[in-house]
C-alpha cells in the first residue's frame, strides 16, 4: 500500500521504517506511536528526500528535542564556521538544525546540510525569497514565495516555518493596541512589511491549500510561525498573540486534512507564571499540534546570559506541553552566535529539555542520572564524566584544580572532608583521616 506523508501511512496503518526508529529511540510500542502519528500530536519530519535522516519524533508525550539555529549574514558569511556549528550541534545531541541564512547562494549549504546531516533540517523560505530573486520584498508575488517554499520542499528538508498566521487584521490590531515591542519575528516582519506595501493579503495564508500540496507531495512538515510572539514581558499573552494562535489552530486542522504533519511555534518573551497556561492554551486550540517554543525568555534584562534565561522558561514549558525547544545562546539579542556560543545554547537547552522529562516521567528519562548517583557515591570519576552532559568541561575543570595532596578519591572542594568519603569509610568502618 503506498502512502504520501509520514501522517498519511499510521492512518492507514503502515509502519514506516522512520517509525519502527523512533518507537525504539521512545521506548513505545509502535502501535501507540502510529495512533498518535495519525492524531496529530506526533511528527515525525523526514522528508523523502533526506536519505542520511536518523528520524525523531517531535510530540509532548516523548524526550524533548532541541533545535539548533544557524546559517550566515551580510556580515557573517563563513560557511566553514556554519558548518563547524553544525557538527558541535550533531555532537552535543541536537536533533534538528535550523538553516537560517539570509546572504548569497544559500542553496549549496542548505543541499549539503541535507546530504551529509543526520538532523532534522528546517528552514524559514520567506527569509530566502528576497536573496534568490534579489529583488526587493516589495516587488516579490505572492507566487514567488510559493515558489520558495517548494524549492526548499525538493532540496529535501524536513520542516518549514511559515508565518500564516498573521493576516491584513493583524496590521489593524498592531496599530491599535500599541505592543511595546510590535513584531519581532524576522520572517513575521517581512509579511508585515510586503502586506503593507502591496495591499495584498499573506500569501502564506492565501495558498496554503497550494503549500499543502507541496508538502505532502514530498512530506514536509509544516512548523507554523508565531509572527506575534512576544518580544518583551510586557507584550506576553495579548490579543494579537492569542489571535494569532487561533488562526494557528484552524491552519493545523486543514493541514491534517491533507495528511501534512504540524509543529505550531510559540513564545518568545513571557513571565515564568504564565508559562505553563500558554502552553495549555495552544495544546487546546492546536488540539494537541507539538508545540516548538523559542524559550521562552523569562526575564528581558540578561543580554549575555539569555541561554539561561531561556533555559529556566524552556524546562517549565517543556514540563507543561511543549515538544520542542528552540536554543537560545549568549549570543541572543547581540550578535550571530559564534562556535562556543551554540555549544553554551545546546547545553542550556539539553539541561532544559532532560529536566523536564524527568518531571514528565518519559521513560528511561532519569536512568543516567542514576548512573551518575552511582559513581558519585562510589567517588568513580571516569564514570562521572561517562555520564555527564558535556564531559570535555567537567574533566577540564576538575584536572585544572585538583586537591593539594593529589587524593584521587576526592576535589578541591572538599578533600578530606569529603562528605561522601567520609560516610563510605564510616558505613564501611574504616578509620576516618582528616588531618
Amino acid at each position: 500500500m503506498e502512502y504520501t506523508t509520514q501522517m498519511d501511512a499510521a492512518r492507514k496503518g503502515i509502519a514506516t521504517p522512520q517509525m519502527k526508529i523512533v518507537a525504539k529511540k521512545e521506548r513505545m510500542p509502535l502501535e501507540k506511536l502510529m495512533e498518535l502519528v495519525a492524531k496529530g500530536q506526533v511528527a515525525i519530519c523526514a522528508n523523502k528526500a533526506h536519505t542520511c535522516l536518523n528520524p525523531e519524533g517531535v510530540g509532548s508525550m516523548l524526550r524533548t528535542k532541541i533545535n539548533v539555529n544557524l546559517g550566515v549574514s551580510r556580515d557573517c558569511k563563513d560557511y566553514d564556521i556554519e558548518m563547524k556549528k553544525v557538527q558541535s550541534a550533531i555532537d552535543l545531541g541536537a536533533e534538528a538544525i535550523m538553516d537560517l541564512s539570509s546572504h548569497g547562494d544559500t542553496q549549496p549549504f542548505r543541499k549539503k546540510l541535507v546530504a551529509e546531516c543526520p538532523a532534522m533540517i528546517g528552514t524559514v523560505p520567506v527569509y530566502d525569497s528576497v536573496i534568490h530573486y534579489q529583488r526587493d520584498l516589495g516587488t516579490l508575488t505572492a507566487q514567488d514565495f510559493i515558489d520558495v517554499v517548494r524549492l526548499h520542499a525538493e532540496d529535501g528538508v524536513d520542516f518549514v516555518t511559515l508565518h500564516c498566521g498573521i493576516t491584513r487584521k493583524t496590521i489593524d490590531q498592531i496599530r491599535r493596541h500599541k505592543r511595546k515591542m510590535n513584531i519581532v519575528s524576522r520572517g513575521g516582519s517581512l509579511v508585515f512589511a510586503w502586506m503593507t506595501m502591496t495591499g495584498e493579503e499573506n500569501p502564506f495564508y492565501e495558498h496554503f491549500d497550494e503549500i499543502l500540496d507541496i508538502c505532502e507531495q514530498h512530506d514536509v512538515t509544516i512548523s507554523l510561525g508565531d509572527a506575534c510572539r512576544p518580544g518583551c514581558l510586557a507584550d506576553a499573552t495579548d490579543v494579537c498573540q492569542i489571535e494569532e494562535l487561533v488562526r494557528l489552530g484552524e491552519l493545523t486542522k486543514r493541514a491534517w486534512e491533507h495528511n501534512v504533519q504540524v509543529m505550531v511555534e510559540g513564545p518568545g518573551h513571557v513571565p515564568l507564571n504564565q508559562v505553563a497556561a500558554n502552553m495549555q492554551v495552544q495544546q487546546s486550540i492546536c488540539m494537541g499540534a507539538p508545540f516548538y517554543v523559542l524559550g521562552p525568555l523569562v526575564t528581558d534584562i540578561a543580554p549575555g546570559y539569555d541561554h539561561i534565561t531561556a533555559a529556566i522558561g524552556g524546562a517549565v514549558a517543556a514540563m507543561s506541553g511543549a515538544a520542542f525547544l528552540c536554543y537560545v545562546t549568549p549570543a541572543e539579542h547581540l550578535a550571530l552566535p559564534n562556535v562556543e556560543d551554540v555549544k553554551q545554547g545546546i547545553i542550556a537547552s539539553k539541561i532544559a529539555a532532560h529536566a523536564a522529562d524527568i518531571a514528565k516521567g518519559i521513560p528511561g528519562a532519569q536512568e543516567i542520572d542514576d548512573k551518575m548517583a552511582n559513581a558519585r557515591r562510589a567517588l568513580d570519576w571516569e564514570a562521572q564524566f561517562a555520564c555527564a552532559l558535556d564531559p570535555e568541561t567537567a574533566r577540564a575543570i576538575r584536572d585544572s584544580r585538583k586537591p593539594e595532596d593529589d587524593h584521587s578519591d576526592t576535589c578541591s572542594m572538599c578533600g578530606k572532608f569529603c562528605a561522601v568519603r567520609s560516610m563510605n569509610k564510616a558505613l564501611s568502618g574504616e578509620y576516618i583521616d582528616i588531618l
